[in-house]
């Protein structure tokens, strides 16, 4: 992998129409034959503007730029700037390579939820995209939320019930799907169940025991979410912000 950083210097004033040529212009050209544009920047200013490209090679960057100068976009470019003037008091181009990995792994988190009413049945769902099981109704949290808002807008989403959240009872990290998945216990409240079109085909709460569970829950890495769950009471849980501190929410169990 190489990168390309091009930087120009500019006058301020010209800023918005350099921008405005570079999205119609320059932008489409190098996406649309391979390159990739890690991010464009400019100086509080407004005195410099730098794009850094991404490359496979460096011979993977002159095939580009030898497709663009033969583009009939870059000949509109040309014609473009010849008839806006100068947009840049001058440019300069160095080629980078990284010096290591420095990004943070990035995971999904979901969360599930073991809800049971008052005659000790389980809240199960088969979901469109499993149909070979039934599963604990849950799903991945949403932007801003706290884990408790995401567990109950999940079971209602996919469920149409209400209920009151009572313990957590486990974590479960699938590293091939890199999915965190938190699973709380809790109990119905209210609502009518229902099924969700485009996510589930059946809902329903079911007895289970150890001779039906494999029944019902033929997947290995749901069944021990729900048996950890008919075992375990639950643990601290807490969401919070920093820069500076604050504690949002706490749960104990």
């Amino acid at each position: 992998m190489i990168y390309r950083k091009r930087t120009y210097t500019i006058n301020p004033e010209l800023y918005e129409r350099f921008t405005q040529f570079f999205h119609e212009y320059l932008l489409p050209n190098q996406l649309g034959h391979g390159a990739r544009l890690v991010g464009r920047y400019t100086t509080l200013d407004h005195t410099e503007i730098t794009a850094i490209w991404e490359y496979d090679s460096y011979e993977h960057y002159e095939k580009i730029m030898e497709k663009i100068r033969q583009s009939e976009l870059h000949q509109k470019a040309q014609k473009k700037r010849n008839e806006l003037g100068n947009l840049f008091i001058d440019s300069k181009e160095d080629f980078l390579e990284a010096t290591g990995e420095y990004h943070f792994s990035k995971h999904i988190v979901s969360v599930s939820g073991y809800i049971t009413n008052a005659s000790g049945e389980v809240l199960l769902v088969k979901n469109e995209h499993r149909p070979d099981t039934y599963e604990l109704p849950g799903g991945r949290m949403e932007q801003g939320e706290t884990l408790e808002e995401a567990i109950h807008r999940e079971i209602l989403e996919e469920t149409g019930v209400n209920v009151t959240i009572t313990g957590l009872t486990g974590i479960y990290q699938n590293l091939t799907q890199g999915i965190v998945c938190i699973v709380f216990k809790g109990t119905y409240q209210s609502g009518e169940l229902r099924v969700n079109p485009g996510e589930t085909e059946d809902v329903r709460f079911q007895s289970l025991t150890d001779d039906n569970l494999l029944q019902w829950i033929t997947r290995e890495n749901f069944k021990i979410r729900v048996t950890d769950a008919q075992t375990n009471e639950g643990i601290s849980m807490e969401s919070y912000q920093v820069r500076p501190y604050e504690l949002l929410h706490r749960m104990e169990w």
